[in-house]
């Protein structure tokens, strides 16, 4: 009996214990209990201890924000759906990265392209996302066949996946996961500008992203996937498709100080994520040279929640043009608003302001390939009162070259949609090119800018016309001369085999290729002239104009000569030309010049021939440039454009300008005046019909404003500087002289 007593007493003790254990009546041991926790903190973040990534079969714990805790306020807006939403949009594919998460396979077979899927009946699309889309389509790395496709574009709108906007698509969870070659969002990229909703703006974009990269403005350090997704900045809607305002820069001011020092324009965020930060600003703001300013006025009950300072604070902001503060301070702070993001940022970046960023955990737009220590100041906003002192304390001299870099990046990768998706393509166009063929960080970071120096041309700065003084070094002393030929060779007279010997006698000429355009066959090598120089004829591909800046292999000097069959140029010219060039590799320097203006009865922009002293254009019937024109010329360049010149067989020579002011932001130079140019050419045969025809000069005008179109805005600039040979005219002994023979012309 007593045993049966005993085992009875024990028996009841074990389902006491079982009982208090599940209804919580006994607590673990404190290192118990800490091992737990550190085991659910790093199970939050993806980690299962002896479990192959990525299997995730245990539901996520939900996404808070680094200020947000986990309190029962905080659970009661979110519903236990959106939690597991939540949990495997944002983490499921954190350690994504390109070589787990994407396909090389397809990008190696046909190239970096990227296929939009096509517009779905019914389906609304932001003008913001429709910017997005038009500027892919129209770029050179669009394909319609996805079978071609590196890249994929969704054509759903996932710009704006705030649920409280109007702009928010629904269903897309079901509407992506139906999507035919979503193959879980592999080498798909995914554009968003707002996530996560009041009042917690979490990161997530309310449907599972899988295997997708993601470009996105506001995301934070910890949710980024470094080399794989693409920080983009927030943009607002009315933001340029194309072309964009340059910056406001307009000469460099020495010293660079302006009326304020520090200035902030915006809304105080009473409560919630983003608050605290505004909220203190008031203790840095002394009215004088440093002027922030905030208002309690926005949103539809601000007057419910106004505190003791709003009144004040509204009445100071009212009194201030934030143009005129913004035009006018050295520092623009840049706090974060609800979201990391904020739209000050670009304009501080315009307005030749240097942001001053304070936003913690901010990762920065296109942070991968842009060194923002050179054109901002990164802050802390625990900090914030340690802000004035710091701005001061930089140098003038550091002062002006941030404001310079602000202006590069703004219109390098900023000013306008197409060159914010431009730089997302080239940016994963980089990670996917092959050998290391990619930019370095000195081509992202100083002029031209990654998107005008192609890493396809070479991989070794030396031979880009735009690092020479960087890089100490000079281009080749010697050039290559491309003579385009259209007419067929009937006498030894004509002006062609002149101009040839003419450039042969140059000391500085290295070759001389005959491009040959002409329908007739080519002539025997016994009738072009000996020369000292090699003389090679190439057959044109096609025979059409913009042949003739093809990157031919043949072309092995820095320098090219571009000449017509029917130009007249002296041995002295071309040797002045080309020493001139030397100073000035990434320019065209020529003879014949013309200029473009705006009409504005026909609203529209007008070229003219007339001799004056104001030019934008040197025609490459008689100029030298760098031969990496040529290969931008060819693949960079639409084919819409080429191929509108080679229907016309006109304006190849106004869109090479257009090519060369759009990338150096500056005009040609044109060399020693030479009025026998224009009626020496105007005599010639081949050429009469097109100079006297008047269909000719239309098709010019109309080529200028299609091209301006294209490129946004009108990239030619006016200049009226001319370079003539030292003592040029001048009253002199001829033996003083160096050119004395372009006197003579």
């Amino acid at each position: 009996m007593q045993a049966k007593k005993r085992y009875l007493i024990l028996l009841s003790a074990g389902a006491c214990l079982v009982l208090l254990f599940c209804f919580g009546g006994v607590q673990l041991p404190a290192g118990a209990s800490s091992s737990r926790s550190r085991h659910h903190d790093r199970s939050r973040n993806g980690y299962r201890p002896n479990q192959p990534w990525p299997h995730f079969s245990d539901p996520l714990q939900a996404f808070l924000p680094w200020d947000q805790p986990d309190t029962e306020e905080y659970n009661l807006h979110v519903s236990p759906r959106q939690k597991r939403d939540v949990n495997s949009s944002v983490y499921k594919a954190k350690r994504c990265r390109m070589d787990s998460c994407f396909d090389f396979a397809p990008c190696k077979k046909n190239g970096f392209k990227v296929y939009v899927y096509p517009q779905q009946k019914g389906e609304k699309i932001s003008e913001s996302y429709q910017n997005i889309l038009s500027t892919i389509e129209a770029s050179r790395f669009y394909t319609s066949d996805p079978g071609q496709a590196c890249l994929f574009v969704l054509s759903l709108d996932t710009l704006d996946r705030d649920q409280l906007s109007p702009q928010y698509v629904h269903s897309l969870k079901t509407k992506v996961q139906n999507l035919p070659l979503w193959n879980d969002g592999r080498n798909h990229l995914i554009f968003n500008l707002y996530s996560g909703t009041w009042p917690d703006y979490t990161e997530d974009l309310g449907f599972d992203i899988g295997q997708a990269m993601l470009a996105k403005a506001s995301i934070s350090t910890e949710n980024f996937r470094p080399q794989f997704d693409v920080s983009i900045p927030l943009f607002s809607k009315e933001h340029p498709r194309t072309g964009g305002e340059r910056g406001f820069l307009k000469y460099n001011a020495i010293p660079p100080f302006r009326k304020y020092m520090l200035v902030f324009k915006g809304k105080r965020y009473l409560t919630g994520i983003g608050s605290d930060t505004r909220n203190a600003l008031y203790h840095v703001h002394n009215a004088e040279d440093v002027v922030l300013l905030t208002t309690c006025k926005h949103g539809k009950d601000w007057q419910k929640h106004k505190d003791a300072r709003c009144d004040k604070d509204n009445a100071e902001y009212d009194k201030y043009d934030y143009r005129e503060m913004l035009h006018n301070s050295t520092f623009c702070l840049v706090p974060r608003g609800r979201r990391l993001g904020s739209f000050r940022f670009l304009e501080a970046l315009q307005a030749a302001c240097v942001p001053v960023m304070l936003s913690n955990g901010w990762e920065l737009p296109f942070s991968e390939i842009i060194e923002w220590n050179t054109a901002a100041v990164i802050g802390d906003e625990r900090l914030l009162l340690q802000i004035p002192s710091t701005v001061r304390s930089i140098h003038q001299d550091k002062i002006l070259s941030l404001r310079q870099q602000t202006q590069f990046l703004w219109e390098a990768y900023f000013c306008s949609v197409e060159k914010i998706v431009q730089t997302t393509l080239e940016i994963i166009q980089d990670r996917v090119l092959e050998h290391g063929a990619s930019r370095s960080s000195l081509m992202w970071n100083s002029h031209p800018g990654g998107l005008l120096a192609l890493p396809q041309y070479s991989g070794y700065l030396g031979d880009f016309p735009f690092y020479y003084a960087t890089l100490g070094i000079k281009p080749y002393p010697k050039f290559t001369a491309v003579i385009h030929a259209v007419s067929p060779l009937v006498s030894q007279s004509q002006p062609i085999l002149k101009l040839l010997v003419a450039v042969a006698k140059s000391q500085y000429c290295a070759q001389i290729i005959v491009l040959w355009n002409s329908d007739k066959p080519l002539p025997a090598k016994h009738r072009w002239p000996a020369t000292s120089v090699p003389v090679i004829v190439i057959e044109g591909e096609n025979k059409v104009m913009s042949s003739r800046f093809l990157p031919y292999d043949t072309i092995v000097t820095d320098a090219v000569l571009s000449l017509d069959e029917d130009t007249v140029l002296s041995t002295t010219e071309v040797d002045f030309a080309f020493t001139v060039w030397q100073s000035f590799p990434e320019r065209i320097v020529g003879y014949p010049a013309r200029s473009h203006f705006w009409d504005s009865n026909k609203e529209r922009w007008g070229y003219t021939s007339k001799w004056t002293n104001d030019y934008s254009m040197v025609l490459t019937g008689a100029a030298i440039y760098h031969r990496y024109y040529h290969f931008l010329y060819t693949n960079f360049l639409p084919v819409s454009l080429k191929s509108m010149v080679d229907q016309l067989a006109n304006c190849e020579d106004i869109l090479m300008n257009f090519l060369v002011s759009a990338v150096t932001k500056l005009p040609p130079i044109k060399v020693t005046q030479k009025k026998q140019y224009k009626e020496t050419m105007m005599g010639q045969s081949s050429r009469a019909s097109r100079w006297a025809d008047p269909d000719h000069f239309a098709q010019r005008q109309t080529c200028m404003n299609k091209f301006a179109s294209w490129f946004g805005a009108m990239p030619l600039v006016h200049s009226q500087m001319r370079l003539d040979p030292v003592l040029f005219k001048d009253q002199v002994s001829i033996l003083r002289k160096k050119y004395r023979d372009i006197e003579r012309l």
